[in-house]
């Protein structure tokens, strides 16, 4: 049990980015008031969690539904990961768990940025959404490994919320290169993670014979 809360913490912490999220809203509410920048991070982040809860909780309905494999998710989801990662590892923007060039800026036109761009894609994106369905079907219906893999959903997505609170001083205190540093670090972690999904799904598939 400690393994699974361990490997769906660290496959959260990295797809829902609390420190790129961090960044980016410090980057765009630098002119707001303080009680409108927590009352934006409250509402993205109550978002947020909807959006992921409600994969959580249809994303074996959904797979089901469209006759998908969980060697098929493994493979997939572990197929993203790792571009995802390899763009942290080389800090590149990636639409996978930042926003696109032109999604932020449409954001800097926005009054409130609390459902897009920071909900959705900034912390709720593709990665963030791909972990939760992959991480839940890996449980294969064991209720106990469930209710971990939401339970450290819900830890990460508390961290975000006290990132975004603090986002102006991390901002200060890490700067770019220290972000990039974390970002780095974490990249590295999600490749291995990401590398193990694939093994796991192409071991599962039957393609290969088990000796």
């Amino acid at each position: 049990m400690l393994e699974v809360a361990a490997v769906a913490f660290t496959t959260f912490f990295v797809t829902l980015g609390p420190i790129e999220a961090a960044a980016m809203f410090a980057a765009l509410t630098q002119n707001r008031p303080t009680k409108q920048r927590h009352s934006m991070a409250l509402r993205a982040i109550l978002v947020a969690t909807g959006i992921l809860l409600t994969f959580a909780v249809l994303g074996d309905w959904l797979l089901r539904l469209l006759g998908i494999s969980l060697a098929a998710l493994q493979t997939a989801g572990g197929i993203l990961l790792l571009l995802i990662a390899i763009d942290m590892v080389f800090a590149r923007d990636s639409g996978g768990i930042t926003t696109t060039n032109a999604e932020t800026q449409e954001a800097t036109q926005k009054q409130d940025i609390s459902v897009f761009p920071l909900a959705t894609p900034l912390i709720a994106g593709p990665g963030a959404i791909a972990a939760v369905i992959l991480l839940i079907a890996n449980a294969q219906g064991d209720w106990g490994t469930q209710l971990i893999v939401i339970a450290a959903l819900l830890a990460v997505l508390l961290i975000t919320l006290s990132a975004l609170f603090g986002a102006a001083y991390i901002q200060k205190v890490l700067g770019v290169a220290g972000q990039h540093v974390v970002s780095r670090i974490f990249g590295v972690l999600l490749c291995a993670l990401a590398v193990q999904f694939m093994f796991n799904g192409i071991g599962q598939s039957g393609l290969f014979p088990s000796s």
